[in-house]
């Protein structure tokens, strides 16, 4: 099947930029006859169809959208930046990236300034803002259209796209099983993510079906960060009986993992196999390289803006597929 025409096509092709197509289509005033007549031309030849509903959330106010975050991984949260806006390039709105502390008693303010200062059309929230009830409520309040990339909570009340984040680290931890290990730590995610939880109720998952005991002293609070990575690695490989495979909740975490298996000596894979979940660019780059659970982020971004634009009276739900990397961070145990 042919792709679809983007805006991008149309302005190439007629020779202008993407902001005077969106006003010859928008039927503004002020642009040369000429250059009208090259833009529907290109349009016609091109067999161009704008998103109905992205050019009518384009023209209501600035054109625009903003994705908020509060994110401790720069990798993770850069592809799915990434993927929001290829889906607002192909239709000629603006993205604004904006970070916010969850934490604070004053985010609902800050996320309401910022629709005010900016009259954005409409918001994609990321984890773990996408479960914040006050910008929730806030947004429900101004009745702003909105779409939660991985939500824990309340998926009824908009269109949201995720993965299994439960099946997925019961799939690591099954496979770290099947390669002969019994005593597996296991590095939580910061506190305030939905997904946390989910992969922790995975992991244990995958140990009860095998029969192995659920050890809390292996469990370890981490924060999605390469320094709670490192911090959790030291505790876990200073005890007596340390383990023979630490899955992380994250690449950040994995690759702090690593690092302090490098500076005490401990060989990976030979003596440690390591794990972690996401497969950012991080993960292709460390070394060992790490084995990981392919998470499709810059697709999740993708999607959820074209909900976004193609959002109906009802709300939609979409789970993507996610995959385990095998790479040379682990091994069977010999």
């Amino acid at each position: 099947m042919t792709a679809r025409a983007t805006i991008h096509d149309v302005a190439q092709a007629a020779g202008v930029s993407v902001k005077t197509v969106s006003r010859v289509l928008n039927k503004e005033r002020y642009v040369r006859d000429d250059t009208r007549q090259k833009v529907e031309d290109a349009v016609r030849t091109l067999r161009f169809s704008p998103s109905i509903a992205a050019r009518s959330l384009a023209g209501r106010k600035s054109g625009q959208i903003a994705l908020l975050y509060d994110n401790h991984s720069p990798y993770y949260i850069h592809q799915i930046q990434e993927g929001i806006w290829e889906a607002c390039r192909d239709e000629g709105v603006r993205l604004l990236a904006q970070p916010v502390d969850v934490a604070s008693p004053d985010v609902a303010r800050e996320v309401g300034g910022l629709i005010d200062e900016t009259h954005v059309d409409g918001i994609i929230l990321s984890s773990p803002v996408t479960d914040c009830a006050a910008v929730l409520a806030e947004l429900e309040r101004r009745s702003i259209p909105f779409v939660r990339i991985s939500p824990g909570t309340n998926h009824a009340i908009t269109s949201s796209v995720f993965i299994d984040d439960v099946q997925a680290a019961d799939d690591m931890t099954a496979y770290l099983i099947n390669l002969g290990h019994r005593r597996i730590g296991f590095i939580l995610g910061h506190d305030n993510h939905m997904a946390s939880n989910e992969r922790l109720f995975g992991y244990r998952r995958a140990l009860d079906r095998a029969g192995i005991d659920y050890e809390p002293a292996i469990v370890i609070p981490g924060a999605f960060d390469f320094a709670s990575g490192v911090n959790a690695a030291e505790i876990l490989l200073a005890m007596p009986q340390a383990p023979t495979a630490i899955f992380a909740s994250n690449d950040d975490m994995a690759a702090g993992v690593l690092a302090v298996a490098h500076r005490t000596g401990v060989a990976v894979p030979d003596q440690l196999s390591v794990a972690g979940f996401d497969d950012t660019m991080l993960a292709q780059v460390v070394y060992p390289p790490l084995t990981t659970i392919r998470q499709p982020t810059r697709t999740l971004g993708q999607t959820g803006t074209r909900l976004l634009f193609s959002m109906g009276a009802s709300a939609e739900h979409r789970r993507l597929p996610h995959e385990l990397i095998e790479r040379q961070s682990t091994r069977a145990i010999s």
